[in-house]
């Protein structure tokens, strides 16, 4: 009778770690159908974020599929900005740790930014360095 009591917190926490990683199964393959969609995509437990020609969408991952989505086009941004510990930093030479990484989008009118979530600082400077790259080609293009 003590045994199993003594194993019944073992077996409790078995479970739940089981149904834990049952939902971020889910979670994956919500993302997985949704990414479809994009040319690029990132899926983190953070957020979700999808580039498709000149429009970014990003939410927030549930086993269901993305929620909260918003999407602009790279056309209404001014700057990105990739934050550690909201204090931006150069994104040619990133830091090894932070506690809070996010990609900020600067709008061209006085709407605010966009502040997407990031778990991993390679990851934001990496998309961070491809979507300046994209907005740098289309100011190029729209000067032409």
């Amino acid at each position: 009778m003590e045994r199993g009591l003594l194993w019944l917190p073992l077996l409790v926490m078995f479970f739940w770690l089981a149904w834990q990683g049952s939902r971020e199964y889910q979670k994956v393959e919500a993302y997985r159908t949704w990414a479809e969609q994009f040319e690029r995509a990132k899926y983190d437990i953070y957020a979700v974020l999808g580039q498709k020609g000149n429009n970014i969408t990003w939410g927030k991952p549930t086993p269901k599929g993305p929620i909260k989505l918003e999407t602009f086009s790279l056309l209404d941004v001014k700057q990105i900005h990739l934050l550690i510990d909201d204090k931006e930093v150069d994104i040619d030479n990133i830091p090894e740790k932070g506690r809070s990484i996010e990609l900020e989008f600067l709008f061209s009118e006085s709407t605010g930014s966009v502040r997407v979530p990031f778990t991993e600082i390679p990851l934001a400077a990496e998309w961070g360095k491809f979507l300046q790259r994209v907005l740098q080609e289309l100011r190029s293009q729209s000067q032409e």
